[in-house]
């Protein structure tokens, strides 16, 4: 389990509790998918869970996951992990953020519902795509080798690990 850390919403230094044993599952889980995913594009890196990604002068963020330009460092995905004891600041605060930044793609994904819900930008701010869950698949138009049934993203930690 990884420590507590701090991010800094709109100039509000904000401490963030260590995430649980679940929760740091799925976020090395979706971090496997998405190193093999691209591995390929020059134009996408992918930063370590919960790097600090500065996005203004007063607000440091650290998603869970976090793809950037390789040539801007620009965030244009970013995954936000609910965590179910401080739900609030991942889906109201930051992604009200997300939406200022015009971010191109957001994910929430909720271990509560084992669901992930889908955001574009659009010229109206953030839209609300899909909510996945099941057998429904997770993919992305921009990373094209990135598919991923919900299921497997939630399922239960296999015995003797």
């Amino acid at each position: 389990m990884s420590a507590p850390y701090e991010e800094m919403l709109d100039g509000n230094v904000t401490p963030r509790k260590s995430p649980g044993t679940r929760h740091e599952l799925i976020c090395s889980r979706l971090h496997g998918f998405m190193t093999a995913s691209v591995a390929n594009l020059a134009s996408t890196r992918l930063l370590p869970a919960r790097a600090q990604v500065r996005v203004a002068a007063n607000t440091l963020l650290r998603p869970d996951l976090a793809l950037v330009t390789a040539a801007t460092g620009k965030l244009w995905l970013a995954v936000e992990i609910v965590s179910p004891d401080d739900h609030r600041n991942d889906t109201v605060v930051k992604k009200q953020i997300y939406e200022e930044l015009k971010l191109p793609r957001l994910w929430m994904v909720d271990p509560r519902y084992d669901n992930i819900e889908v955001y574009h930008t659009t010229e109206y701010g953030l839209k609300l795509i899909g909510i996945l869950a099941g057998r429904e698949v997770l993919a992305e138009k921009l990373l094209p080798e990135f598919h991923l049934t919900v299921a497997e993203l939630f399922a239960p930690q296999p015995s003797g690990n």
